[in-house]
């Protein structure tokens, strides 16, 4: 498509979009946006800041995907780039790219022939981790492992509850090792990526080029290990992966969201192995580590955070440290949104997004007879066996509410929807999770119920 057909179709576009949204949503949504580049396959898109982009692709990206499948007869990629002026007025914020093409599969097999390519976070590093009480020992143990890998600490296993900071530690080990030596084989994968990998490997009939691929490795990043439990063929997998590392004195770094003896459903001879090395955990940030954390997330990021706002964000969220961060980059971006000064009233709307309930406020009876009556089910139905595709939903969804707004554990959860396991808890809600992201429909409705129960006006 040459530069004018590009630019005549996408002006239809926004004409389509506008005729279906506020003028208020198109003129702070995507009239902001700039086209790089305009394909059938794929458009590359251009927004001022990362809050733009995270708030766009949740919440204006599908009406976006619908008009372009509509207007192409096709459905192309959508990558969405922050803009150069927004690193440049924050410097100290690594600037990232469009990633390009994977190397075949033989260099990123063969390393010699070709330097690795790993794929870690460039913000990731020792140096922007804040160390306080809650996780100093594994911040220690983990600059251990980075400095003699495969020698002590290995395998290394570090668990703790989502956000505290376990996939920064583990990248953060890559990078250390990589600085020593720059020829390293690193590669960091999620439980599920690994799972995957495999699978269209033995698909493509290449499970010799997988097992290369992670057995010829200096250093192997496994995260949210949680995910393999009941994948027996995945777990046998990586049992043999793990030996070929370990006994070649090659590192291996595992996190959890739960210590090894906890995983339901995984192999007593892998969580041996687990146990075998160093079994460290990250507790939730005390209000010193939390203020401190936001202190170096504003310096990094040249954002103006006053005292006051800073206390309060630290005061009310207290067990995650993703969400911490997020917190401040949202309200650093809606204040240059709105063009005004960053105040606690402001830190108070953002906070309504982050913050739930004291605990015992709702109970998990109140979250399920609210839902069964949104499904029209009934209250028993969302504790039983039954599995109609109404009642999943609406059981799927009451999980997702229910750890959304009570203190229960996963294990406490499952015992309140028939005596259900920890894994099948966490696909519920990271099912309605995914819905929520892809369905606005979905995502209106659950918004609801939880600000009904949360007593918010709807």
């Amino acid at each position: 498509m040459n530069t004018s057909e590009a630019q005549g179709t996408w002006s239809e576009v926004l004409e389509d979009i506008r005729g279906r949204i506020s003028p208020l949503k198109f003129q702070t949504w995507f009239e902001p946006i700039e086209v790089l580049s305009f394909e059938a396959e794929k458009i590359v898109l251009e927004v001022p800041n990362p809050f733009f982009s995270d708030w766009f692709e949740e919440h204006n990206l599908p009406i976006l995907r619908e008009v372009l499948r509509r207007r192409l007869n096709d459905d192309p990629k959508v990558h969405i780039v922050v803009s150069n002026s927004y690193y440049d007025r924050t410097a100290t914020v690594a600037k990232p790219t469009i990633e390009a093409p994977p190397a075949p599969e033989a260099s990123r097999i063969r390393p010699s022939v070709a330097r690795w390519r790993h794929n870690l976070n460039p913000r990731f590093t020792f140096q922007s981790f804040v160390v306080g009480k809650s996780n100093e020992f594994a911040h220690a143990a983990s600059r251990a492992a980075a400095q003699d890998p495969g020698a002590v600490y290995n395998p290394l296993f570090i668990y703790g509850g989502t956000g505290l900071g376990k996939t920064h530690l583990m990248q953060a080990i890559g990078h250390m090792v990589l600085e020593k030596n720059p020829d390293s084989r690193i590669y960091y994968a999620p439980s599920e990526k690994f799972m995957n990998e495999m699978i269209q490997a033995i698909t493509a009939g290449q499970t010799l080029e997988f097992r290369k691929k992670y057995r010829n490795l200096d250093l192997l990043l496994l995260d949210d290990i949680q995910f393999l439990s009941g994948r027996d063929a995945t777990q046998e997998e990586f049992f043999h992966t793990f030996n070929t590392l370990h006994n070649g004195h090659r590192q291996v770094v595992v996190t959890s969201d739960r210590p090894p003896r906890d995983i339901a459903k995984i192999e007593e001879r892998l969580i041996s192995r687990f146990n075998m090395g160093l079994v460290t955990d990250i507790q939730p940030p005390d209000l010193e580590t939390r203020v401190a954390i936001l202190r170096a997330k504003a310096s990094r990021e040249n954002i103006s955070l006053p005292e006051d706002v800073m206390f309060l964000i630290a005061e009310r969220i207290q067990r995650n440290i993703r969400e911490l961060e997020g917190c401040l980059v949202r309200l650093s971006a809606l204040s240059h949104l709105l063009r005004t000064q960053i105040t606690t009233d402001l830190a108070l709307e953002v906070l309504r997004v982050y913050v739930r309930p004291e605990e015992g406020s709702i109970d998990v009876t109140q979250i399920q007879n609210r839902v069964a009556r949104e499904f029209d089910v009934t209250v028993e139905s969302l504790r039983g066996k039954r599995r109609t595709s109404t009642i999943a939903l609406a059981r799927q969804v009451a999980i997702y509410l229910t750890k959304r707004l009570t203190a229960m554990t996963l294990v406490e959860i499952g015992k309140n929807y028939g005596n259900r396991d920890h894994s099948t808890v966490l696909y519920a809600i990271d099912k309605i999770e995914t819905s929520r992201g892809r369905d606005p429909g979905m995502d209106r409705r659950v918004e609801h119920l939880e600000r009904e129960l949360r007593g918010e006006p709807c």
